[in-house]
């Protein structure tokens, strides 16, 4: 434990000041940190840039949102050159180590080194031609992808919810959530069989998908069950979104091979609500409930947690 404040005052040492250079500057190849501990654990990092800030904040190149990350952690500079570069801690509550050793400013970093980050976070130094890195890259793209359908998986979302509502919570901004539920799937499955199921899963998924953002996430929740996280967009404009997916749903024809089937799904919305301490569970729980009022009400429907 360094004792030094996470407070933004103290930490008002810039990233530039610690690591002197056009911070701008690009990496000839780019450097990986591999997380093999602590709640990103398996995820990997890439920088593409000279100089890295590592920490909670929204800016951060190495964005870790954990118990024990300071803010503004540690600054990274790389020379993919010379295959060597530095580390700086920056002030962080919880501290630095490389190796095991404390890490102050201008710890000297080399491929295969370990950096804790707090007391459960630790990233390996590698870069892309590793075959440790592309082993860990391949895995790390598995672990998060439903292998039907290619979108992200719970695991994914779990994840992402929680970095979202700290998003949330931090500036007081709005975040939306959708579950969508195949209506009488099982009949699919039982009249047409479950290749056909599939293939109208993976469309689903490609449907969806066409009607996001880019910096919309969906996942597949589990079975039939579909969610889309929305950062920035209220319930209100959220059920806009639901209304346009069902529709445009229930308007197009499944081709599975064997037939041409017609689909419908319901969908229940629910959001953060600014200034209250929710949970991810507790939003999925109310989009959930909101999802089985819409099926109650005849389904191809589109209910929000907050019009009960």
């Amino acid at each position: 434990m360094r004792g030094v404040s996470d407070r933004p005052e103290a930490q008002r040492q810039t990233v530039s000041e610690l690591l002197p250079g056009p911070s701008d500057a690009a990496l000839g190849a780019p450097l990986l940190l591999i997380a093999l501990t602590g709640a990103q654990a398996g995820r990997i990092y890439r920088i593409d840039k000279r100089f890295a800030l590592i920490g909670r904040d929204d800016g951060a190149d190495v964005e870790i949102v954990e118990a024990g990350i300071s803010r503004r952690h540690a600054a990274l500079s790389w020379d993919a050159a010379h295959g060597t570069g530095t580390l700086s801690d920056l002030g962080s509550r919880n501290g630095t180590r490389v190796n095991g050793a404390p890490c102050r400013e201008g710890h000297v970093l080399r491929i295969g080194d370990k950096i804790q980050l707090g007391s459960s976070t630790v990233l390996r130094v590698s870069h892309p031609d590793e075959d440790e890195a592309q082993y860990a890259q391949r895995m790390y793209q598995s672990a998060l992808r439903d292998g039907l359908t290619g979108i992200f998986n719970r695991r994914y979302l779990d994840e992402r919810l929680d970095s979202e509502l700290a998003f949330a919570r931090r500036h007081d901004r709005a975040l939306s959530l959708l579950m969508i539920d195949l209506d009488r799937f099982k009949a699919v499955n039982d009249d047409h069989g479950h290749l056909a199921g599939d293939a109208v899963l993976k469309e689903l998924a490609r449907l969806v998908t066409a009607q996001l953002r880019a910096e919309d996430v969906l996942a597949r929740y589990g079975g039939e069950e579909f969610v889309v996280l929305c950062r920035d967009i209220d319930e209100n404009r959220c059920s806009v979104l639901a209304q346009r997916i069902r529709r445009t749903v229930a308007q197009h024809p499944f081709d599975v091979g064997s037939a041409v089937l017609a689909v419908t799904c319901s969908i229940g919305v629910a959001s953060f609500a600014k200034g209250k301490v929710e949970s991810g569970t507790a939003i999925l729980e109310a989009a959930d409930k909101a999802l089985y009022r819409a099926k109650a009400a005849g389904r191809n429907a589109v209910e929000c947690a907050s019009r009960r």
